[in-house]
């Protein structure tokens, strides 16, 4: 569904003459769509930036309790402590360039490490999976409230916000080499994605949170070099989001330009009020939903294929159209039903906490007691 409607929001900027897709969709659907859109390719990685933080305090703490003297009432293991400081001394300086241009091989760094991250949660699945019980219905394809885990994916998969510019800087910007250029990345990312969740899965089953290294126990020094990697690589990843909520901001109220000091404001503004937020709050899991489902759903599903629709000149029955009314109909149902759900049935959040088979003795009481 993703790849398809990235195709067809080239498409409708073909259409439309337009090539960005704020341009398509204020053309198609005048300044009340263009805001809408604004505020969705704001609330998407802002909420991002939050998730960020979460994840950073989630691992760099358990990385520091893995230095000899660092006990459970240092200041290192504070999660607080933690956002704060990579907050001041990475995100917030990197956040203040202004050519997004810069962040290239900081973005090479974080692609590398994300390899590095799925060969350990590969070799884990080997080495730790045997050791933990499987939890009950471990093996049940589907439970009613899996509509919320589309959101999820949908978070992972969002691309559409930069497709035009991706689109524009090809040598031959045709739809032919843009299809093949999106099935090619896309099929990219599920592999990896899918390698990642099913190993994931495989070695905690009902168990696992919405991080997954808070599943793997503090002691586990493979798990903890892998915090520290995911810790880097989310470090390294929150400036490209901060850029994108920065655009908006002065796109919207500005006309595209800010001055150096404006620059400044907003950026300092924004990381401040994300920060404050992840301070707060630190269930992940229940984060990336809400933002999949009211954010990512719409920019991937509803926006694109209802422009396409609007402009497309070929008859109803067309195989395109056919396709986007069904895409609609989906990204309407995942995002109204989705939300329902997340509201009603939230994620558990074990946040900090020593899952339990990682005690030996509560492992064998689990074992004794799971149904054959």
């Amino acid at each position: 569904l993703t790849d398809y409607s990235i195709i067809l929001l080239i498409k409708g900027g073909n259409f439309s003459s337009t090539n960005t897709y704020q341009d398509l969709v204020r053309k198609t659907y005048g300044l009340v769509g263009y805001l809408i859109l604004s505020t969705l390719q704001f609330l998407y990685p802002f909420i991002a930036m939050i998730s960020y933080n979460i994840i950073t305090g989630d691992t760099l703490t358990k990385v520091f309790q893995r230095i000899p003297g660092v006990g459970p009432d240092n200041v290192l293991t504070d999660r607080h402590f933690i956002i704060l400081l990579t907050t001041i001394i990475f995100t917030l300086p990197i956040s203040l360039y202004r050519d997004i241009a810069k962040l290239g091989k900081v973005s090479l760094i974080s692609l590398i490490l994300t390899i590095v991250i799925l060969i350990i949660v590969m070799v884990r699945t080997v080495t730790f999976s045997p050791q933990i019980p499987k939890s009950e219905n471990a093996w049940i394809f589907a439970k009613p409230n899996a509509v919320q885990a589309i959101g999820v994916m949908s978070f992972a998969f969002i691309c559409n916000h930069n497709s035009f510019l991706i689109y524009g800087s090809l040598e031959e910007p045709t739809l032919k080499n843009w299809s093949r250029v999106t099935h090619v990345s896309v099929s990219f990312a599920v592999v990896i994605s899918v390698v990642f969740a099913a190993c994931g899965y495989i070695t905690f089953t009902g168990y696992t949170e919405g991080d997954i290294f808070e599943n793997y126990c503090r002691d586990d020094n493979l798990a903890t070099f892998g915090r520290f990697c995911y810790g880097v690589t989310v470090i390294l990843t929150f400036p490209l989001e901060c850029f994108v909520t920065r655009e908006v901001i002065a796109n919207v109220f500005f006309r595209g330009n800010l001055s150096t000091v404006f620059h400044i404001v907003v950026t300092v503004v924004l990381i401040a009020v994300a920060t404050g937020v992840s301070l707060v709050y630190d269930c992940l899991g229940i984060v990336l939903e809400l933002n999949g489902i009211l954010s990512a759903t719409p920019l991937v599903f509803i926006i694109p294929t209802a422009c396409y629709l609007r402009l497309s000149k070929e008859r109803w029955n067309h195989s395109d159209n056919l396709i986007s009314c069904l895409i609609l109909a989906v990204g309407v149902l995942v995002m109204t039903v989705g939300f329902v759900l997340t509201i009603l049935h939230p994620q558990e959040c074990s946040h900090g906490k020593e899952m339990f088979y990682c005690f030996p003795s509560n492992v064998s009481f689990h074992n004794s007691t799971l149904p054959p």
